[in-house]
């Protein structure tokens, strides 16, 4: 069994408009815009981070918008829901503010336990805040959201499955433990993790499979602290049996990736180098960066990409 994951490094999605992605998750979450680059294998399209001041691991969404990209579509073999962690007697505060802006898909409830705040991202994206009384993660303060709403990272993420039971024996290899059940949906807890601890399998088999398109997760990153425990990690899957990608330098963290079977692409990232490798932390994501291999070509890239502020 792996022992090295600590818990959710990133989840990335797919948006259809960058200006409208950008001004969502820095405004109406009140994220932090840790980095903005560019897709490493299509510069043409941004890959912007949000998250805490540092772009700790555990609290990052990261999207690829584009263009005019057509919406996707919900179903099985996808992340359905990814969650954030809020304060405990936060959600009137978010659902107040979440209706002045006219965010969709408003729908309050509870799950194992804990208040939940069911919204939609501006491409239909399936989001949702969890109150939490034991968060301790710092957050990013930002203007007209007090620290006492503010969000703390991710608490985890839903898997809409078509049969969980391959998937489940995944997150047990991978060092999560089964906790409980409500309904059709079963919960997996990584013991001592970053607080982006929780994965739920939703079990759901007479529902079509997703089409990939804005708004939907392309995948999900697990933690790890550096480079040896990543191989380590890679090596313990592939005698497994999984097919994994050889390691990848994404600037600001290394990363393997591997297609697991209820047709989830998962990704383990490292925490290291981190975000601040190319940049003053009190500045993080105010420039545009790109790999090294791009640099030549920064003006025709930067004269392609639309502004984030309008």
């Amino acid at each position: 069994m792996i022992k090295d994951i600590k818990g959710l490094h990133h989840v990335t999605s797919m948006a259809s408009d960058a200006r409208q992605n950008n001004r969502f998750f820095t405004d109406t979450l009140g994220l932090r815009r840790v980095k903005q680059t560019v897709n490493f294998d299509d510069p043409s399209v941004y890959h912007l981070y949000y998250g805490d001041e540092t772009g700790s691991a555990g609290t990052v969404m990261t999207y690829f918008p584009f263009p005019n990209m057509m919406l996707g579509r919900p179903g099985v073999g996808e992340v359905g829901e990814t969650q954030f962690s809020v304060p405990k007697g936060s959600l009137k505060f978010w659902q107040d503010r979440f209706t002045a802006q006219g965010v969709d898909g408003l729908e309050l409830d509870a799950v194992f336990g804990a208040n939940r705040l069911r919204f939609m991202g501006p491409d239909g994206d399936g989001l949702a805040l969890i109150e939490s009384s034991d968060d301790k993660r710092a957050p990013w303060v930002a203007d007209g959201i007090p620290d006492d709403a503010a969000i703390r990272g991710f608490a985890g993420a839903r898997f809409n499955l078509n049969d969980t039971a391959a998937t489940e024996e995944l997150l047990g290899f991978m060092g999560y433990q089964r906790a409980e059940k409500e309904g059709d949906v079963t919960r997996f807890i990584i013991p001592n993790g970053n607080g982006a601890n929780t994965i739920d399998l939703a079990a759901l088999p007479k529902t079509p499979f997703a089409r990939q398109g804005a708004g939907s997760v392309h995948h999900i990153a697990f933690a790890v602290e550096n480079r040896e425990r990543q191989l380590e990690v890679r090596k313990a899957l592939m005698d497994t049996g999984y097919q994994v990608t050889p390691v990848i330098d994404r600037d600001y963290f290394w990363a393997i990736y591997f297609r697991t079977p209820g047709g989830v692409l998962f990704e383990v990232a490292t925490n290291e180098p981190g975000f601040n490798r190319d940049e003053d932390t009190a500045h993080l994501g105010e420039a545009l960066k790109l790999p090294t291999r791009y640099e030549d070509y920064r003006d025709q890239i930067q004269a392609n990409l639309v502004p984030l502020a309008a």
